[in-house]
């Protein structure tokens, strides 16, 4: 039984990746004809069978620029980012589309200490930190068993020192890959999706009025608190926007 159970799995799966591959095809010959709409569907009827890729969203991203859905464009090549960071052809898409945006928010750039450690965070992943923590490890404990059972001073002293030195370099990486957990667990950008949007200095609609966003504007997610949420500007501005009128980023 457990085996009929795991084929027909096997089966539905590959069904599923071959519609997904079908609907993906006619998506892109929609494109090209021009019924950006109608691609559109046929790409969001894929995300909703549970597929995701780079190319999957950049070709939405594609398709509601042409429309001029400022909104969408953005918020879909932000997503074709998160999985393909490095696409210059991404990059350059998401550049034309926030042209059409119209907020002009300043950047405060970071500087001092702050810049130079959440630099050296950020040029490797967590995963990528944790590595090179257990590779240390790994190589302190060897040499450090070979200053142990050494009988040479030189060797001794060549090993201890060495040992000592990888686990200082374990102990950094160990840090920066905690650091970088937690900026990638602060890290809640969104995109304002209302046409225009009040945002409040408090969660209600009775508080005052703070500033107001547009379509297609990026913010970073603070709090939460009931059907609010507190946001972030970069150039340091913060208030309350409805829930509605954004989406996040890192939802899949």
């Amino acid at each position: 039984m457990k085996k009929l159970f795991l084929i027909i799995s096997i089966l539905t799966t590959a069904l599923g990746f071959s519609q997904n591959d079908s609907l993906f095809e006619q998506g892109n010959k929609l494109y090209n004809d021009g019924d950006y709409a109608e691609a559109i569907e046929k790409y969001e009827t894929i995300l909703n069978n549970g597929e995701h890729s780079a190319e999957l969203y950049f070709n939405l991203g594609n398709a509601n620029y042409k429309l001029n859905n400022i909104a969408p464009s953005i918020f879909y090549y932000e997503k074709a980012l998160q999985l393909a960071p490095n696409d210059k052809e991404i990059q350059n898409n998401i550049a034309f589309a926030k042209n059409m945006t119209i907020d002009a928010i300043d950047v405060i750039p970071e500087v001092g200490l702050s810049k130079i450690v959440n630099g050296a965070t950020r040029s490797l992943g967590f995963d990528g930190w944790a590595y090179i923590a257990v590779v240390g490890m790994l190589i302190f404990v060897v040499l450090y068993l070979y200053y142990y059972f050494s009988y040479s001073t030189v060797t001794k002293r060549i090993t201890f020192v060495a040992s000592f030195a990888f686990l200082g370099i374990t102990l950094i990486a160990l840090t920066f890959a905690f650091h970088r957990y937690e900026l990638q667990k602060r890290d809640q950008p969104a995109i304002v999706f209302a046409e225009e949007s009040q945002v409040k200095s408090e969660p209600n609609l009775r508080s005052e009025e703070a500033f107001r966003l547009h379509e297609g504007t990026k913010v970073q997610v603070l709090d939460t608190l009931n059907d609010w949420k507190k946001i972030k500007l970069t150039d340091g501005k913060t208030g309350w926007i409805s829930s509605n009128d954004i989406r996040l980023l890192k939802t899949f």
